[in-house]
């Protein structure tokens, strides 16, 4: 599977308000490739995967294009627009089947009351799987008395591989994982990307939400910086990394404890009252007098100063 998205923008009427949550989001996920979406807590980044899955509230605007088109051997034939086909297409035709979701904080999705062996077995059941839910299982290195624990039995990391498993059952040429790592210490998370690594070489498209920079750095063929609701960089994972060239980009690089260990300063917008032009800029160091208006994505980076970023 190949996804192209295009103008993607989410929003969400509150009382008073009107939250802004993604705005012309524009990417590719390419099979074999792992695009790595970061940023901030509530810059939209899980906003943006449940839009792909028609998984968002009713108060919820949607707008924009989500091309799905299907790769060899998939047993699709049509491409499908994940924003503008009905619900029951997305239920019944791509959830599971094109497009797998490892969710965030994979025991409390779990259903409580269910042992793992019976979610496992429900999905391979109702996606028609041609692998068991052992052969799931031992994939991904559960034993059978892990599956017959309950969800609050199981520790951070048999839940996420559970939660792998229940994804893998329609083998789904798409996987979102949405904030795969939270809650799991630093070797689990390495295992954690190493799997969905391994699933990218099987030629699998991975779309990987967090705000895990380190996380990103060890699967992430390509990362997406995401600020209240905007990319406003995309690229190489190296060049992220290593040469960013959005101001933000480059904080939140530094940010991290094996690099400068320096916090962005300020604290993001509400994404109710965006200001004007840039929304950087307030926190800017290199805000010019170009900033109050808003730049285009260009070359992978939507910044009037690229180029000219100073780093920690």
């Amino acid at each position: 599977m190949k996804l192209d998205v295009s103008g993607l923008s989410v929003r969400f009427r509150v009382p008073g308000a009107e939250v802004r949550a993604v705005t012309e989001a524009t990417f590719q996920v390419r099979p074999g490739r792992c695009l790595a979406l970061v940023g901030e807590s509530g810059c939209g980044k899980s906003v943006l995967a449940h839009a792909l899955l028609g998984l968002l509230p009713g108060n919820a605007t949607v707008t924009g294009r989500a091309l799905l088109s299907p790769g060899p051997g998939s047993g699709e034939t049509e491409a499908v627009d994940l924003l503008a086909v009905p619900p029951a297409v997305l239920a019944r035709r791509v959830r599971g089947r094109m497009v797998g979701l490892i969710p965030q904080s994979p025991a409390t999705h779990l259903t409580p009351v269910r042992t793992a062996r019976a979610q496992l077995a429900e999905a391979v059941r109702e996606l028609g799987s041609s692998r068991t839910a052992g052969e799931l299982a031992e994939r991904f290195g559960l034993r059978p008395a892990d599956l017959d624990r309950y969800p609050h039995e199981l520790s951070g990391g048999m839940a996420q591989r559970v939660a792998n498993a229940i994804a893998l059952a329609g083998d789904p040429g798409l996987l979102l994982a949405d904030e795969p790592t939270t809650g799991l210490d630093r070797p689990l998370v390495e295992r954690a990307m190493d799997v969905l690594r391994e699933l990218c070489d099987e030629g699998r498209a991975v779309l990987l939400i967090t705000h895990d920079l380190r996380a990103a750095e060890r699967v992430a063929d390509d990362i997406a910086v995401m600020y209240a609701g905007r990319l406003v960089e995309i690229g190489p994972a190296e060049q992220v990394m290593e040469r960013p060239r959005h101001p933000y980009a480059a904080g939140l690089v530094d940010a991290q404890p094996d690099r400068a260990f320096v916090p962005v300063p300020g604290l993001p917008p509400e994404l109710t009252d965006l200001p004007g032009g840039c929304a950087f800029a307030p926190r800017c160091s290199r805000v010019a007098d170009a900033c109050r208006t808003v730049p285009a994505m260009e070359d992978g980076v939507a910044c009037w100063r690229a180029g000219h970023v100073a780093r920690a």
